[in-house]
């Protein structure tokens, strides 16, 4: 429980339930603030307690929503926190469950942006001390983006202990839908096998991509009789897995897992993973999973809880301590 008087935690938007949950188990309320919309389209927004010498800190996860765009999001958040800097609180930082833009990290065409960066550029600007975020697409280029202190939080402890509350039966192999995330299933495969303190295999997916359109049958895995595990850093539409997932199956797997630290879920999604090579999907709470409420593939989806994770970080951050001691412990 934290009791420092000069933390202040705010959470914008939809992420208030979130945030809320987070102020729970940090034994703390989240400090109140105004939104006001202007008939214009303009809007504002300032915290309601003062934040002058205070530790702030300020959750809102970046997506587009039913009610409001990403681009709609970030700009508010970045007029706040430079409200928060005005007011004189003494550190800022930005808490980012997700983090909008963290794909478009390098330059594929002649002329294309590097949005990472431009996107690092804006919060310094109104005077971030420190982002926090959950696995971004590459962490590389996240961390070469930021000048301010740029952490980064990791799902698979939190993904590996929801799929141990019911351990697949059988042999195990861990996924990647593609050989650009072997690096992220290598680590999930390890961590699994360190747990189940069993060997766990590891295979990819053939994966390539021509004028946007994906192609590739080709699977480098021994999968038949057994348990896969797709391990993936989000989930947009759904296509590669379900990708993946079919050659499984064609290939004699018993069962398919999908595990992702972010449920993104665009609108086509539901139809994509309705499809029923897929048994399970795993995601973390960091998105609300609204667009699949009420569909057919709501009943295979499972959200594991990340509040804690952001709560520890949070109190870690307060008291001045390094935030890798969880993972090494």
């Amino acid at each position: 429980m934290t009791t420092t008087s000069n933390l202040r935690l705010f959470a914008l938007g939809p992420t208030q339930p979130f945030g809320a949950r987070v102020a729970g188990a940090l034994g703390l309320e989240l400090d109140p603030h105004e939104f006001r919309r202007f008939e214009d389209g303009e809007h504002k927004t300032r915290p309601l307690v003062s934040v002058r010498g205070a530790d702030v800190f300020v959750i809102d996860s970046l997506h587009s929503d039913a009610s409001e765009s990403v681009n709609d999001k970030l700009c508010r958040l970045l007029f706040f926190l430079g409200a928060l800097r005005d007011a004189s609180a003494a550190r800022i930082t930005a808490v980012l469950p997700y983090l909008c833009y963290a794909r478009k990290d390098q330059r594929t065409k002649s002329g294309d942006p590097v949005i990472t960066r431009y996107l690092a550029a804006l919060f310094e600007a109104v005077g971030v001390d420190r982002i926090v975020t959950l696995d971004v697409h590459n962490l590389a280029a996240y961390d070469n983006a930021f000048r301010c202190i740029a952490e980064h939080l990791e799902a698979r402890p939190l993904l590996i202990e929801h799929l141990l509350q019911t351990p697949p039966d059988g042999d195990l192999v861990v996924l990647s839908p593609d050989v650009g995330g072997m690096k992220r299933a290598e680590a999930f495969r390890q961590t699994l096998e360190k747990a189940l303190d069993r060997t766990v295999d590891i295979g990819s997916m053939e994966k390539q991509r021509s004028g946007g359109v994906v192609s590739g049958t080709r699977l480098f895995a021994e999968v038949r009789e057994r348990t896969v595990i797709l391990v993936d850093d989000l989930i947009a539409t759904g296509t590669t897995l379900v990708r993946a997932a079919r050659a499984a199956h064609d290939n004699g797997a018993r069962q398919v897992i999908a595990v992702a630290s972010h449920g993104l879920f665009v609108p086509s999604a539901a139809q994509v993973l309705s499809d029923p090579a897929l048994d399970r999907i795993v995601v973390t709470d960091t998105l609300p999973p609204a667009r699949l409420l009420g569909t057919p593939v709501a009943a295979k989806l499972e959200l594991v809880d990340s509040s804690g994770l952001f709560a520890e970080a949070i109190g870690r951050i307060h008291a001045g301590q390094a935030l890798s001691e969880p993972y090494d412990s």
